[in-house]
């Protein structure tokens, strides 16, 4: 095997990755000892909700920003697709000598490499947002019923959580009928279920307990 079949190698095996990790979108890969994860998955800003104490603490951790290795699979494939397509025309088609041939095949991949992990850095996880469980607490939640709640009966509540306006089913905390309309605030949430509370009643528990 000469240098030119070596850059050559290089290349058509950097350009196989590269279009692996392209059609493979975000599926997880898993190659023994090395896990191939293409695709960043990231998380979404949440903007806080207004919400009247916390009853318990919520399942979900808080999130930190993801970090990222310069040495992952799209440097990587990057780096081996730039050093096997420079050094192959260098060597094969201008003779080159192999010293600076090799020289100018390894800046051209680490550029690309580098270019890469910018990307990645900078424009995909440069987005990404911390999760804050508060986000997705539901005691505490103030809402409207859309549909009322008959004595031991099931309604509706529409509330916003996260900047989006959401719709769940909604029972009386105490069993009492509650009419459409009525504000509420959610008591606690089983089950996709909100139990709620006027928020009259609320107010006046809380500043009773004062």
């Amino acid at each position: 095997m000469n240098w030119s079949d070596f850059y050559l190698i290089c290349f058509l095996v950097g350009f196989g990755l590269s279009a692996l990790s392209f059609l493979a979108g975000s599926v997880h890969l898993h190659v023994p000892n090395l896990h191939i994860h293409h695709g960043i998955h990231l998380g979404h800003a949440h903007v806080g909700h207004a919400h009247v104490g916390h009853a318990g603490s919520g399942k979900l951790g808080r999130v930190g920003r993801t970090s990222i290795s310069f040495f992952n699979f799209g440097t990587m494939a990057a780096f081996l697709a730039w050093f096997g397509g420079t050094g192959y025309i260098l060597v094969h088609f201008y003779a080159v000598w192999f010293l600076l041939a090799l020289g100018i095949s390894m800046v051209s991949g680490i550029g690309a490499a580098s270019v890469v992990f910018w990307f990645l850095a900078k424009v995909l996880l440069g987005r990404e947002a911390p999760l804050d469980p508060a986000d997705y607490e539901m005691v505490g939640v103030l809402g409207k019923l859309s549909i009322s709640i008959r004595p031991g009966g099931t309604g509706e509540i529409i509330y916003s959580q996260g900047g989006t306006r959401r719709v769940a089913g909604a029972r009386s905390e105490d069993g009492a009928a509650i009419p459409k309309g009525a504000e509420v605030m959610v008591t606690r949430y089983e089950k996709g279920i909100a139990y709620v509370r006027p928020w009259q009643d609320a107010m006046g528990e809380l500043e009773l307990g004062r």
